[in-house]
């Protein structure tokens, strides 16, 4: 079976797709991206990333290429076509094709919308959770409002590569303070040694993940206590547990960070309960439903 990828209102063989040299994501990074899970079936949180992607698209001035209920149907078609029942959409939007300048362009253009699924296996994850994973730190060079969910990545990019290099999953990005801020694709957290959630609060500083949120509400229902606020890499390195969030890995234990120990060097209590609480907790919305529930 040949994938499918839909462009600009088409569904094409994803090996044939493609958008205009000037496309204004191709050459300015004009643009905002958002990735959904798909699991047995199911979007998970759904409704927190399509709200994201509003928001993203506002913050940059660009029109929303569909209605919400049109996005959805795009969303579930893509992910049939592709015969995926757990994997991932991800879908991106421009500001459109215009000729090359630096300004927005004088006379609106349509944005562009591009969406593509892959599948994943859910064991696979959670074979990486109970082992733990590696990770790394590196200075964040990111400009000021990661807040939103754009698609210009490239200090993402080289902090994932050194990461890679490193032999870890992921790269955690450091301030000029000596604070953690967030990964190169995901949000951070910290256990203290009295058992309280650290993460850094979701401002201007990081990009506030859907599944960071949803932790919350995990935590918040497990009776967990939570701290918003900066913390450090020394706090971190003497923390109980370190571990990470995103749509892509869920709750994922770091067991070493710059190749020392956390803790005892395995996966802790918490980020295992919060994991196994997680689905409870996250909204599902059926890949065959209605699109009225998104």
């Amino acid at each position: 079976m040949f994938r499918t990828a839909y462009v600009n209102g088409r569904y094409v063989r994803h090996a044939d797709a493609a958008v205009h040299v000037e496309d204004r994501g191709y050459q300015l990074a004009d643009g905002v991206y958002e990735v959904v899970e798909l699991h047995e079936g199911d979007f998970i949180d759904l409704t927190g990333h399509l709200d994201r992607l509003d928001r993203s698209l506002s913050e940059l001035a660009i029109a929303a290429p569909m209605s919400r209920l049109a996005l959805v149907a795009v969303l579930r078609e893509v992910a049939r076509r592709n015969r995926i029942r757990s994997g991932f959409v991800y879908l991106q939007v421009t500001r459109g094709v215009a000729p090359r300048d630096h300004a927005f362009p004088k006379t609106p253009v349509r944005p562009a919308l591009v969406v593509t699924a892959r599948p994943a296996d859910p064991a696979k994850g959670d074979a990486m959770a109970a082992a733990g994973v590696a990770a790394i730190t590196r200075p964040d060079e990111r400009w000021d409002r990661v807040d939103i969910k754009t698609i210009g990545l490239l200090p993402n990019a080289l902090a994932k590569q050194a990461a890679r290099e490193a032999g870890a999953l992921e790269a955690i990005l450091v301030d000029a303070d000596g604070h953690v801020t967030e990964g190169a694709s995901t949000n951070v957290w910290i256990v203290t040694a009295d058992g309280a959630l650290v993460t850094r609060p979701a401002d201007r500083g990081i990009l506030r993940g859907i599944t960071r949120t949803t932790v919350l509400k995990v935590a918040a229902a497990e009776g967990l206590s939570v701290e918003e606020r900066r913390f450090t890499v020394a706090e971190a390195l003497a923390a109980r547990e370190v571990f990470l969030t995103s749509a892509g890995n869920l709750v994922m234990p770091i067991v070493t960070l710059d190749g020392r120990p956390i803790a005892n060097g395995a996966p802790g209590s918490v980020a295992t309960r919060l994991r196994a609480a997680f689905r409870g907790v996250a909204e599902h919305v059926p890949l065959q439903g209605s699109n009225k529930s998104a």
